[in-house]
This record gives C-alpha cells, sequence and structure tokens, in this order.
C-alpha cells in the first residue's frame, strides 16, 4: 500500500482536469494527523488517513471504529414534547383505547410506520396502520383520511414522517375530536400545527441537536420514552418488556433510505441495524433481501439500492401500503407474495422513470442552449403534464446528478396543479428554501430537509418559483459547486488493493451520506481487458506497474468521456480514482474497484 505525499494546495497526483472534468484534491488537510492516529491505533497509515480526513481526533478513534449506543444514545425526553407525547401514548394503551399510525408513503414512513406497529404488538396494543395513496391523496395526513380514521372509532393518531405542516388537516382533526401526536424530522415553521404533542428535532423551539435524524430514528427514540412511560405506569407487571434493539433492522434502512449523514447517532443506528439486518429477523426484509437477490453483509449499499427501491415501489406506482404490510408480517407466505409484487412494481417503476428523464433532460437541455449565458443556473427545474408523480423524486436526484445542481421536478395533472419532488447538493438546503417559498405565498403546500424536498404548486407560480429557488440558493450553489473536487483519501498501488484492506476501512463504516466512503487513486494502470456489460457499465482489468491486477467497473459510463477513456485501447497508463468495494459473487471473497474517474498520466502534472 502507498500513500500519496502530495502538499496543501495542490492537485492531487497532479490531476487538475480528469476525464469527468474535475480536479483531484486530497481530502487530508494535515498529514501529520494521520501519522498520530496511526502510531496510536497500531493501524495501517491508509487506514489512519480516512480516519483523519474525517475529522476523528487520535483519541477519538478506538470509539469511532466500534459505534456504540449506548455511549451515543440520548436522553429521548431532551426533545420538545417527547415526555408529552410518550405519557399520552402510554395513557392510550394501558385505557384501551384504539390508535392509529399515519404514515408517508416512502422508505421512511414506512419503517417508521412498522417500527410502531411491532412495538404495539409486543407490549400488548393493536395499532391501525394508514399510509395515503401518492396519487389520490398526495403528501401527509388529509381531512377525509383522518375522518375515515375517526368514523373507524379511532380515539389517537400518530402520525410519522409527516405532519408538520399539516396544519388544516390536523386543525380539522382537532374539530371532530380526534387528538394527534406528530413525529416528525422535516423543517418547521414557527406556527406549528394543532397537535397534542409535535416531536421533530427540527421544530424551531427543539434543543436537542438531533435535526440529523430520520424520522425513524425519531420514531425509535419514541418507542424508548413509550416503554419507560409504560413502565412508569405498571404495563409491565406481569408481562415481559420487549427487546428495543430487535427493531434496528428498520432503522437502520429508514435511516440509509433517507440519506441523512451517517455521523454520530445516525452512524451506530446504521451499524447495529445492519448487524440484526443480518440475523434475517423481519421475515418481510428477508423474503425481501431474496426477491432482490442480496448477497453478502448487509451494507448501507444494499439498503439504498435493493431494499429501499423496492420498498418504495409500492407508493410510488403501485398500492402504498405495501411496504407497511412487508414490514410488519410474520407470515412467510404472505412475505414472499408481497416482496415479489414489489419486484415487479419496482421495475414497471423503472421503465416509467427512464421515460420521464428522458423527456427531463431534452428539456433541460433545450432550455440551456437557447439560454443567452452559458453558465448553468443555480436550481434545475424539469416540468411536464401527465408525468408520473411517483418518479419524480427519483428523476430529480438524477438531474442532480447530472447537472451538479437542485434539481426540482415537478408533474402537472389536468387542472394545473403540479407536485413537486426537489433532490439537493451537500451544502445547499433546499427544505429551508421550499419552506421559505411556502411562507411567501408561492405554493400550495410543502417542506422537507436538506437533501430532499416535496411541494404542491400552481403552474402560474411555476416561473416565480423557479426564480425565488434561483435568488435564494445561487450562493450556496457556488460555493457548493467551487468545492466539487474529486475528494481522495490517499494513494493505493493495485497488489495492496486486497479484500484485508477492504475488511479494514469497514471498520471505519457504515459510509454513506454525511461519511463518505472513501475514495483512492490508483496510480499508473493500465486497461488490459474492457468490455461494456448491463446498462451501459464498462467492466475491465487494471494491471499496476508492481504486478498487481484489480477488476474495475464504471456504472452508467459507456457513453462518457470517462467509459471512452477505459475502452480506448490506445490510451496508455492511467491514473484510476473511485471506491474499493467487495467481490462475494458465487462465494468469492475478493474486491473490486469502481472506477469514478481517470486521467492518462501524461496529462497529469508533474
Amino acid at each position: 500500500m502507498d500513500s500519496d505525499s502530495t502538499t496543501a494546495g495542490r492537485p492531487f497526483l497532479g490531476v487538475d482536469r480528469s476525464a469527468t472534468g474535475r480536479a483531484w484534491a486530497s481530502r487530508l488537510a494535515d498529514e501529520r494527523l494521520a501519522l498520530a492516529i496511526a502510531q496510536r491505533e497500531g493501524l495501517p497509515e491508509i487506514v489512519a488517513r480516512v480516519l483523519a480526513g474525517r475529522g476523528i481526533a487520535p483519541e477519538d478513534c478506538a470509539a469511532y471504529l466500534a459505534p456504540s449506543l449506548r455511549s451515543l444514545m440520548p436522553d429521548p425526553r431532551e426533545l420538545t414534547d417527547m415526555e408529552k407525547a410518550a405519557t399520552r401514548v402510554a395513557e392510550a394503551i394501558v385505557a384501551g383505547e384504539k390508535v392509529a399510525v399515519f404514515g408517508d408513503y416512502d422508505v421512511d414512513g414506512a419503517t417508521s410506520s412498522a417500527l410502531l406497529y411491532r412495538f404495539f404488538k409486543a407490549v400488548g396494543s393493536d395499532l391501525r396502520i394508514y399510509i395515503p395513496d401518492r396519487i389520490r391523496e398526495g403528501y401527509g395526513p388529509n381531512a377525509p383520511a383522518l375522518k375515515r380514521l375517526k368514523d373507524e372509532g379511532v380515539d389517537l393518531v400518530i402520525t410519522v414522517d409527516c405532519g408538520t405542516m399539516a396544519h388544516k388537516a390536523l386543525g380539522l382533526a382537532a374539530d371532530y375530536g380526534l387528538p394527534s401526536i406528530v413525529v416528525d424530522h422535516h423543517q418547521a415553521e414557527p406556527a406549528l400545527p394543532p397537535a397534542f404533542a409535535l416531536v421533530n428535532p427540527n421544530r424551531l423551539d427543539d434543543k436537542s441537536g438531533l435535526g440529523q435524524l430520520a424520522a425513524v430514528g425519531v420514531s425509535f427514540l419514541f418507542i424508548v420514552a413509550l416503554n419507560r412511560a409504560l413502565r412508569e405506569a405498571g404495563w409491565y407487571a406481569g408481562r415481559d418488556e420487549p427487546d428495543l434493539m430487535q427493531w434496528l433492522d428498520l432503522v437502520a434502512l429508514g435511516t440509509v433510505c433517507d440519506v441523512v449523514p451517517l455521523t454520530g447517532l445516525n452512524r451506530a443506528f446504521v451499524a447495529q441495524g445492519l448487524r440484526v439486518m443480518q440475523r434475517r429477523l423481519n421475515t418481510g426484509l428477508a423474503a425481501l433481501a431474496d426477491t432482490a437477490r442480496m448477497n453478502g453483509t448487509p451494507a448501507p449499499y444494499h439498503c439504498g439500492f435493493l431494499l429501499g427501491p423496492r420498498v418504495n415501489a409500492g407508493g410510488r406506482v403501485g398500492r402504498a401500503d405495501l411496504g407497511a404490510r412487508l414490514l410488519t408480517t410474520e407470515d412467510a407466505i404472505e412475505a414472499r407474495a408481497i416482496a415479489e409484487e414489489l419486484n415487479v412494481m419496482n421495475a414497471e417503476r423503472q421503465a416509467i422513470e427512464a421515460q420521464v428523464l428522458e423527456e427531463a433532460i431534452l428539456q433541460v437541455d433545450e432550455r440551456l442552449s437557447s439560454a443567452r449565458a452559458n453558465a448553468l443556473p443555480p436550481v434545475i427545474v424539469a416540468a411536464g403534464k401527465g408525468w408520473h408523480p411517483g418518479v419524480i423524486g427519483i428523476v430529480a436526484s438524477r438531474l442532480k446528478d447530472r447537472y451538479e445542481r437542485p434539481s426540482l421536478v415537478i408533474a402537472f395533472d389536468r387542472n394545473g396543479e403540479g407536485k413537486g419532488s426537489g433532490r439537493s447538493l451537500a451544502g445547499v438546503d433546499l427544505g429551508r428554501a421550499v419552506t421559505a417559498a411556502l411562507e411567501a405565498g408561492l405554493l400550495v403546500n410543502g417542506g422537507g430537509h436538506a437533501m430532499a424536498a416535496g411541494l404542491t404548486l400552481r403552474e402560474d407560480k411555476l416561473e416565480a418559483l423557479e426564480a425565488f429557488l434561483s435568488k435564494r440558493l445561487e450562493g450556496d450553489v457556488m460555493l457548493a459547486s467551487e468545492a466539487k473536487a474529486l475528494k481522495l483519501d490517499g494513494a493505493i498501488a493495485a497488489r495492496g488493493a486486497t479484500r484485508e484492506l477492504y475488511e479494514l476501512l469497514q471498520q471505519a463504516g457504515p459510509y454513506g451520506a454525511g461519511n463518505a466512503e472513501p475514495r483512492f487513486a490508483v496510480p499508473s494502470v493500465r486497461v488490459v481487458k474492457a468490455d461494456i456489460v448491463g446498462k451501459a457499465h464498462v467492466r475491465c482489468v487494471l494491471a499496476g506497474e508492481d504486478g498487481g491486477r484489480i477488476k474495475g467497473i464504471a456504472f452508467r459510463a459507456a457513453e462518457s468521456p470517462l467509459g471512452a477513456l477505459l475502452l480506448d485501447k490506445g490510451a496508455g497508463l492511467l491514473h484510476v480514482a473511485g471506491r474499493l468495494g467487495a467481490d462475494d459473487w458465487q462465494g468469492r471473497r475478493g474486491v473490486q474497484f469502481t472506477i469514478e474517474d481517470a486521467v492518462p498520466t501524461r496529462d497529469a502534472q508533474p
């Protein structure tokens, strides 16, 4: 294994413009910090560089490498209204009241709903789950659904991953005698809806410092507080208390899929939750893993790219409640049937997504080509009539990646009302901007968090909204664009890219948003074999000057400059950059390098 020796301010390995048009930069600002960690912990220098690059002090490394809920778990009562909410729900359980959970239709909402359902069942109480239909009802609590729950005899409703902005619906519910408790994480306005209690670390008067939690993380803290309230009420006299840790697989899934930062408590939730997931305790998750042909030890990748999209598929193009039903069933036959149905829906979702994405890219490119300025606008906006609202969030994510700008995709119906979904860049708080647009009267409804947002608007407000968001986010987008250099943790020789190194690096995980997966350069390698596989992926074999070889793959790169470089037999020696991953196909325990960038060595500055 080699490490780089670049000095601060110089491009990493001399690369100031790569195949993807980026400079390469070292993530590590202070080489001495990595050396101190390596000496103190007895770690290889390349692993020490990864830790130092994430700001971990030498004295904190041991705790960081073994994230513990015991040490990171806060007292849930630090969240505003938590004790009030837990006490009220505990009273409802003791009194035998009928309680319902109203959840969002995405993975975070489904896992939050399933978590509460499993807790209620474990303590001997029933819980009615209600997931709204994305097309007919839209996001969040709506008055007709809440009235229907009241007519069914529901005495108390708990909203999860929604409710913070539902002023009108929760007000009407209160008017006809249905109190509500909100458990959410989305950005809040100064004025809060008339709920009995509102637990949200992002409400303006909350001092817990837990604003990075996904809704399922807040929901887990809620059941911890609820469990304590039931204990204090004497509910467990003659009953066993449930083991709350057994449901951390749900917390891990929802946390990863909602793309919240995998730092602090979130990282501990995911690390422990993935271990629970490996035990296959959840019948539905086990069936879904089998249907998705999930191999190897569960990792954030499996949550974000295999399990999550399938749980989401019902809410996007099918029946919104299927995800929550899958995550709550104990019937293996039912679980298998739901998993297979979600798998089919996911394939349907992919086809719809591809069509909408193609139309959106054409629209954006036409607008850019006709614009007077060559520069990209601060925010990319695409809108169309007849687009399926179930895929607009995914399409927004694809546009964000393609144009490296916060992106908003809006599907308008025949009546001129549009449902929009946006995805943002690190450092650009889209959720707060959308909330500000709502306060400015540009939206019918809207909200979200830093990296994602949803909204409803009239077609005649589209131009004004685009101008508002562009003006508000221009400065942050400029700063994010200036920082777009590919950050690398170090350099490794082809021979040093081993399974042993991969396993060591996993100790600093799990990786995801806010805790970037380590990226390395492999200098001076030759592509000895390359071909196109699957959906425009470039598969290759890299040979180093040290005689080492490593398998590589560049996803969706066949028609890009990166793909052209890898496929060029006359390219000569390359520096390549990317991520080291496991290769467990058919029981092998090897490694594969995911190539994200490359440059001919002749183009690198000495």
